[in-house]
């Protein structure tokens, strides 16, 4: 069994994922890991480095082949901001839209920050499932400047957030994505799995607090140096599946 970007933790257990990553990094042969953090974690869990194989992260190889095919797509145009700053959203996990008070929350720092810029928000189902459960859907449209549209396919979604100005997000995979990009991206969450982006790139944990959530939101706009100052983690050069083959090459000789 082979396991990519093993070795990230969150060290909260309360997620689902978490559990998953720690279970499947155990019993697979050989972990192929994004950062040298991540070899730290799993040494630290008693896996030894023969298995153990440090070979950059396997999404900034998607990312670097199909950017400039994201780019030629028309959905700017279509959604009206291929010419305006504007900010994108993804909110989908539960500890954020499953309780009324913290999704409300999030609403109130979005009205604020959309008061700067417009934000593009691709809904996930289940997010919008318990938008309308909660109670929350008049609130939603009441916030001028936050733009509920259905969700978005790679290219399309990759087109709209590679040149945003800002993204908001509790996913995962974005961090990484605008960490490579040199985009400012606000995690709405209390921790992350991916602290090399921290680290390293223009990504800030910001968690739900409506003060938190919106100063950082505002600190980054005004703030005109954020490319400038971050840096693209060692490894996340789009040759990450290559050194996957090769090590899976050497174990066999």
């Amino acid at each position: 069994m082979l396991k990519p970007e093993a070795g990230l933790r969150s060290h909260d257990r309360t997620m689902p994922e978490e559990i998953n990553r720690l279970l499947t990094d155990q019993i697979a042969d050989l972990l192929f890991t994004p950062s040298r953090n991540a070899d730290e974690n799993l040494r630290a869990e008693g896996i030894s480095d023969s298995r153990i194989r440090f070979v950059g992260n396997i999404m900034i190889d998607s990312l670097i082949k199909y950017l400039e095919r994201a780019k030629s797509t028309a959905i700017r145009e279509r959604l009206g901001v291929a010419d305006t700053d504007y900010a994108v959203l993804t909110l989908h996990r539960p500890s954020n839209v499953d309780e009324c008070k913290t999704f409300s929350g999030i609403l109130d720092a979005l009205a604020e920050i959309a008061r700067r810029l417009p934000i593009i928000f691709p809904v996930h189902p289940r997010t919008r499932k318990t938008m309308v459960e909660l109670g929350l859907e008049s609130r939603v449209k009441e916030i001028k400047g936050l733009r509920l549209i259905e969700p978005l396919g790679y290219l399309d979604f990759l087109g709209l957030y590679s040149a945003a100005k800002l993204v908001l997000t509790d996913s995962g995979g974005l961090q990484e994505e605008t960490t490579f990009l040199r985009i400012p991206c606000l995690t709405l969450r209390e921790n992350t799995e991916r602290p090399i982006t921290v680290e390293m790139g223009t990504n800030v944990v910001v968690g739900t607090d409506v003060r938190r959530i919106t100063s950082a939101a505002l600190a980054s706009l005004d703030e005109q140096s954020a490319k400038t100052l971050s840096s693209v983690p060692p490894l996340w050069d789009g040759h990450t599946a290559d050194r996957i083959l090769d090590a899976l090459a050497a174990k066999t000789i």
